[in-house]
């Protein structure tokens, strides 16, 4: 950028910036096991996809943020 800040993009979508952190409703069913650390997550077991807990999304998105 010309005025000397940078700014990342984590994600394009506000939906997967916050999935995660916002918990599925309890009627969806047994909860799937985060894929790091092996506690529950918010999310039903039949979710296809990699499964985090929130305390590992919020470090995976540490790890992945701009560094400066």
């Amino acid at each position: 950028m010309t005025d000397g800040t940078e700014v990342c993009e984590l994600t394009a979508d506000d939906a997967d910036a916050v999935r995660g952190l916002t918990p599925a409703p309890e009627a969806d069913g047994p909860r799937a096991d985060c894929v790091l650390c092996g506690e529950p997550t918010e999310y039903p077991a039949a979710e296809a996809g990699t499964t985090l807990c929130p305390v590992c999304t919020w470090q995976q998105a540490q790890r992945i943020a701009c560094s400066g």
